[in-house]
């Protein structure tokens, strides 16, 4: 019995799997789901190269200051300076940095 599929998988040169086409739609809700975990590698190397915590590296990766970001919340740069220090930030400054940063909590806890 054939199951109905609503996505085409192209092989490449080798014979295996190196392509996959599926309606826009469904890339659509695959698309918005994964990105709200999604960190660039460049961002988890900062981290644990230079030992940033999570939000002061993806603050380094966007090109921002904590001038900058402070400013986005409202805050002075001291007050955002003591945020960004923290290893284990509380959930609620996650979400304002998040929001400050266009960022998902789960991209900014990990």
């Amino acid at each position: 019995m054939n199951a109905r599929t609503d996505f085409q998988i192209i092989l490449g040169k080798d014979g295996k799997p190196a392509f996959v086409v599926l309606p826009y739609e469904d890339f659509k809700k695959i698309g918005s789901a994964s990105s709200l975990s999604t960190v660039p590698n460049r961002v988890v190397n900062l981290s644990f190269d230079k030992d940033l915590t999570p939000m002061a590296a993806w603050r380094e990766h966007l090109g921002l200051t904590q001038a900058d970001v402070a400013t986005r919340m409202t805050i002075s740069q001291s007050a955002y300076a003591q945020m960004e220090r923290v290893k284990n930030p509380r959930k609620s400054t996650l979400e304002k940095v998040g929001k400050a940063l266009g960022l998902s909590l789960d991209q900014l806890h990990w």
